[in-house]
Order: C-alpha cells, then structure tokens, then sequence
C-alpha cells in the first residue's frame, strides 16, 4: 500500500485534531481573558462544529466541481486565516466568528481528503488505510495538550493558534508536490435549496441546544432554534425526495451497512465529542490543576490511540467488523463512564492507565467505524457518501459539546453553586450511556458485514468495487 497519500492528507486531520485539543485543556484561561465563563465559551467550540455541518454536505460536489487537491489546498489556506483571526480575538463574539471561519476551512480539508483517499485505494486494503490516514492525526491531541497547556500556563493562550500557520503551509506544499493532481468533473448544479435547508438543519440544532445552556440568553431562544432546524430538517426530507440530485444522497441509507457505520457511529460520537471538553475542564476545576498539568495526563489517550493503530488491521481481520464494534463501543462507553470515578486522590497512575486502554479502544472503534461506511458503496457513489458520513459525524460531535455543556449548566442550576466535581461525575456517566447506546445498531449487522474490507472469513473485494479511478480522476 502507497502510504504517501494518507501521511500527506492525515496533515489537514493533525491540526484540525490539535487544534480542538488545545483549544479544551486552555478553556478556561481564555474565557478569563474573554471575560466570560467556560460554560459559555463552550458556543466558540460548538460554533466550529456547526460551520463544518454547515459546509461539508457542498464538500463532495466542490471537490468534483473544482477537483479534489485544489479543493483541498484551499481548505488548509481558509484553516490558516480563521486561525491567525483567532490569534488576534479580543472578545467573545470575535473569538466564535473567528472559529466559524476556521470551520469553513476544516468542512473542506478532512471530507476531501478522505475522499482522495478512498478513491486511491483497494477496497481490501481500506482498513490499513484509514490506520495510517490516523496515525499522524493522533499526534495532533498527543502533542496539542501538553503543548497547549504550556503555552497558556507560560505564555499566553493566543499563541496556540499560531502553530496551525507552518503546519498549514508544509500542508499545502505536500499536497501540491506529492498529490495526484485532479481535474474537475461534470457536476450537475448546486442544489442550492438542500444546502440552505441542510444548513439550517445542522446549525439549528447543534446552536440551539447549546444556548439553552447559556446564562446571557433566554432558553426560550434556544428551543426556538432547535425548532427551527427541526423544522429545516423535516423540509429537507420532503426536498430530497423530489430533487433530481439532492445535495445530501439519503437513499445510500437504505444500504444496512451504511446506515448502521452512520448512525451508531453518530450515536458513539455523541459521547465521545463530550469528552475533550469535559476532562480538561474536571482537572481544572474540580482538581485545581494548571492547564499544563491538565494536558499532560489528557494527552495519555493519544499515546493509546496511536498504539493501537498499528494492529488495528489483524483485530478486524480475525474478528470481523459486527463483533468488533459490538464490544469495543461497550468498552469505550465503560472507559468514559471510569472518568467518573477520578478525584484529586485517586493515585495519578490509575488515572493514566484508564485514558490510556480509552485511547486504545476508541481508536480501534473509529477505524473500523470510518472504513466500514465505504465497504458496500461503489466507487461512484463515493462523493456522495463521504459528505453524509462526515456530516453526521460533526453534527454528533457537536450535540455531545451541547449535552456536557447543558448536563454541567443543569446541575449546577439545581445546586445552586459553581461547578463541582460531582456534577462532571454526573456528566461523564450520562454520555457513556449514550455511547453505549450504538451497539444496538452494529447488533443489526450481519456477521459477514465489511468482509470484503476487513478481510475476515478470507474475503477479499469484488474485482468491479476493489479498485477507484485511476489518479487524477
């Protein structure tokens, strides 16, 4: 397998991947900076996520339209302006517009990279692909807390933006030097009603539940706003099935495998997008430590992602996807539920040791999530495909920033104090729930799901889907 394409793409996943890491562990010294709370600086966080909801579903047609490296090159470029601005904010509502900004950036840059991806590469070897598309990502949270908590505790948190510049630009010379170059390809029009519905849809949502929880506006106007994507959302459905080329290819849906990578994908995320935000700030608040301190026991899940990248290929092979994915979401729900369990004298080496087996697990668990979406999609379908996937990753991501942030703004509502430690205990342990919740959906797999991809049962990718377009294509 040609590894250079996917150390090149994993370069956009990197500071995508550091930069949301950073931006946890050293959220609590720039809400102070901000004047303003962690809990309500969480907006800036779901303000990012929502700009990728936003943009990714038109990912797909730009790289078709425009052709993929371009579409990519520029990703990175945006990524770097929204970062430099964010260097530069001096408010709260500068700080959002400017994540906003690097979210248009970030919607383009995975999407398409994963897109070049799986089109350059055999079906039967998609596993060990998407292994190494990851693998430099996870340096991104491996490097991005200590790094970041050092910087803020140090120097100051606008410097940690800073770093995206160099890595951007060796980013965009990589891909200029070493990509595949691609030309564009006859697409129909924009479905410019699905992109504003889906829009809707996706920021409606995610906003809405996180605004609920904010103390400087009304809850009513957060139920509006979910309302109103709720309502987007409904529309589109009604659009798609009457447009000729619907932005978003929901039929793709009634493929089993597809459908269960999506949605108890999306369900695990929902948990897992909690997370970053959660623990950083638990080891903040409610253990008294720096943000460097912080970062350095944070950045122990990374080492356990990166780990278990290198054998994740034979566990899926000798396994097979369905029973995989069963017990490694049950495992990692548990692994988040442990968090807690952790206070200021639990012995700091259990500590490590449970993010370090979490690491292991949820890197094994998005690697197969990740390949099994494109296992029974052909190659043409591929565009379509990689917009609704990462889509609904994002968007659960996004809802699981809104769960933490409204689980900790509810408890500390009926308390009626500042947060505790108590009240993260509570939020960790209604997350996992919610991530242990997907195993019912890879339950509904059959046991032969993904073969063709995983190699288990000693299958191997039929000779019309094993292979995409030729390079350049």
């Amino acid at each position: 397998m040609n590894r250079t394409i996917p150390l090149i793409l994993a370069v956009a996943l990197f500071m995508e991947n550091m930069d949301s890491t950073v931006i946890a562990t050293s959220l609590p010294a720039i809400a102070i900076d901000l004047q303003t709370s962690p809990v309500a600086l969480k907006l800036a966080l779901t303000a990012y996520l929502v700009s990728l909801a936003v943009f990714i579903p038109i990912s797909g047609w730009m790289a078709d339209r425009f052709g993929a490296k371009n579409v990519f090159r520029a990703a990175i470029a945006v990524f770097i302006v929204g970062s430099v601005a964010c260097a530069v904010s001096n408010s709260l509502p500068a700080f959002v517009i400017s994540r906003f900004l690097q979210g248009i950036g970030g919607a383009m840059m995975t999407p398409v990279g994963r897109l070049v991806l799986v089109r350059a590469t055999p079906k039967s070897e998609l596993v060990a692909a998407m292994s190494w598309l990851s693998i430099p990502a996870l340096v991104g949270p491996l490097v991005g807390p200590p790094v970041g908590g050092f910087i803020t505790t140090y120097c100051s948190w606008h410097w940690i933006f800073l770093i995206n510049v160099p890595i951007g630009l060796i980013g965009i010379w990589l891909a200029t030097r070493f990509l595949p170059e691609t030309e564009s390809a006859q697409t129909p029009p924009l479905d410019f009603i699905g992109f504003v519905l889906s829009g809707l849809a996706a920021s409606g949502i995610v906003f809405g539940l996180s605004v609920v929880s904010l103390p400087a506006l009304p809850p009513i106007a957060g139920f509006l706003t979910v309302a109103v994507g709720l309502a987007s959302a409904v529309l589109y459905l009604l659009h798609a099935r009457r447009a000729k080329n619907p932005l978003l290819a929901l039929e793709l849906f009634r493929n089993q495998v597809f459908r269960s990578s999506v949605l108890g994908g999306g369900l695990f995320r929902i948990g897992i997008g909690a997370v970053p935000f959660l623990l950083p700030l638990m080891f903040q608040i409610g253990f008294g430590l720096t943000p460097f301190q912080s970062g350095m026991i944070t950045f122990v899940a990374a080492v356990g992602a990166i780990g278990m990248k290198l054998v994740t290929t034979l566990i899926f092979r000798v396994a097979g996807f369905r029973r995989v994915l069963i017990f490694g979401s049950l495992i990692a729900a548990a692994s988040i539920a442990i968090n807690g369990l952790f206070t200021p004298d639990t012995p700091y080496v259990l500590i490590l040791a449970a993010l370090l087996v979490g690491g292991f697990i949820r890197s094994m668990f998005f690697t197969g999530i990740n390949a099994l979406a494109y296992a029974e999609i052909s190659t043409a379908d591929t565009s379509k495909a990689t917009p609704i996937a990462a889509v609904f990753q994002q968007l659960s991501i996004a809802l699981g920033v809104a769960l933490a942030g409204g689980i900790l703004e509810v408890s500390t509502t009926i308390h009626g104090g500042p947060l505790t430690l108590s009240d993260f205990h509570i939020a960790f342990f209604i997350v996992a729930a919610v991530s242990a919740a997907a195993s019912l959906s890879f339950m509904r797999l059959a046991p032969d799901a993904g073969n063709a991809v995983s190699g288990y049962g000693g299958l191997t990718a039929p000779k019309t889907l094993e292979a995409g377009p030729p390079a350049g294509q």
